[in-house]
């Protein structure tokens, strides 16, 4: 049975991001991961969290959902700790073993001492930015994907060795107009691609 752990990164700002959306989203991930058989854990950063706990949900998961609002172009802070504490505390043991290279081997290179060679992940991401910004000079990211945009994000998993999914991207979130049911569609087929 494939295990998944669900990493919900939102920060709460009242008024402004309360986390309902991703709720959804994280909602939507254990319906149908747990509707096709997969075993689910789940970690909020923002209620809190023990490291030790989290490395062995590292250690135990096949896969790994990443879902994060993008605040100010990258994770909220609150997630950038959890990395920081959470891949840095699984070093030597489950995350990474060194950065790759060897003063006996200079064909190894560095970001190849990864030790989630046999998991994936997925990053599941909220935007206000509409999407015409992406894949276009004239756009804010000048040209850039979304997954170039989220570039560390991306790399920091690649050092540990995990394999990357197809990431998925909801945006104009405070547009007023989303179609949330059919986003979490588009959301599902994604997981499906990904999944099974």
């Amino acid at each position: 049975m494939k295990k998944v752990l669900i990493i919900n990164g939102h920060q709460y700002y009242e008024n402004i991001a309360e986390g309902k959306l991703t709720q959804h989203y994280i909602d939507k991930a254990n319906e149908f991961l747990t509707s096709k058989g997969f075993e689910v854990k789940n970690t909020a950063i923002d209620k809190g969290y023990d490291v030790k706990d989290e490395v062995a949900k590292f250690d135990w998961a096949d896969a790994i959902i990443f879902q994060y609002p993008v605040y100010w172009m990258t994770v909220p802070w609150i997630t950038k700790k959890y990395i920081d504490e959470v891949f840095s505390g699984g070093g030597s043991t489950v995350t990474y073993e060194s950065d790759g290279r060897s003063r006996n081997d200079t064909s190894k290179k560095y970001g190849s001492g990864g030790l989630m060679t046999a998991k994936t992940y997925m990053l599941s991401l909220t935007y206000n930015c509409p999407t015409t910004e992406f894949n276009s000079k004239e756009g804010f990211f000048e040209g850039l994907s979304v997954d170039e945009a989220n570039f560390a994000v991306h790399k920091t998993f690649q050092f540990c060795g995990a394999k990357q999914l197809e990431t998925y991207s909801v945006h104009d979130i405070f547009k007023g107009d989303l179609d949330l049911d059919s986003e979490l569609e588009k959301f599902e087929k994604t997981l499906g691609k990904n999944f099974l």
